[in-house]
């Protein structure tokens, strides 16, 4: 007898179904074609990234809009127009953009679930996944600014200047009186 053996067997994860697949390969994981109004709007917006970052970021957005078989114009098309609107500076705003594009439009799936839903577990679920994604996106929005910003943060309690009176920004020490 001989005792036959074979390579354990690997689960790959794959999310898109190989019947899917055609419709996500029209959205190059490389290099967007200029006829491609949605990857020619975010190659025009580039700044500091190129081809090679921008290209598999459209990708990413494209398989986020890919529902029903196809990938959903109007999603993408959101998605590139919030992330050219935000302007990014560098590849980081880039990404933190494309992922604020993506929290949104899961928000609004969220809350559009929620108003759908028919019994209070698919209620309770819709209502979990909004708030949470709700959240992240305010918090994405900190992190963007904190991020632009370098971190600068000011506060102005309260200020009363008189006429002829000046006013001092900064730290203030007075001797203490006697």
């Amino acid at each position: 007898m001989t005792e036959k053996t074979s390579a354990p067997r690997v689960a790959q994860r794959d999310d898109t179904p190989t019947s899917r697949a055609p419709a996500v390969a029209d959205a190059s994981p490389r290099r967007p074609t200029p006829d491609n109004r949605l990857a020619a709007q975010l190659m025009a917006a580039k700044g500091a990234a190129d081809d090679d970052f921008l290209g598999p970021l459209y990708y990413q957005l494209a398989r986020i809009a890919f529902q029903g078989g196809a990938i959903s114009q109007d999603d993408l098309g959101f998605m590139c127009s919030v992330v050219t609107g935000i302007k990014p500076r560098d590849r980081l705003e880039y990404m933190l953009a494309a992922q604020m594009a993506a929290v949104h439009l899961a928000t609004m799936t969220s809350a559009r679930r929620l108003g759908r839903a028919i019994d209070i577990a698919q209620q309770d679920s819709a209502e979990r996944a909004f708030n949470k994604l709700a959240r992240t996106f305010a918090t994405q929005m900190e992190a963007f600014t904190r991020y632009r910003t370098g971190g600068e943060k000011k506060v102005v309690q309260h200020v009363s200047v008189s006429d002829g009176g000046q006013a001092i920004v900064g730290n203030v020490t007075q001797p203490p009186r006697t």
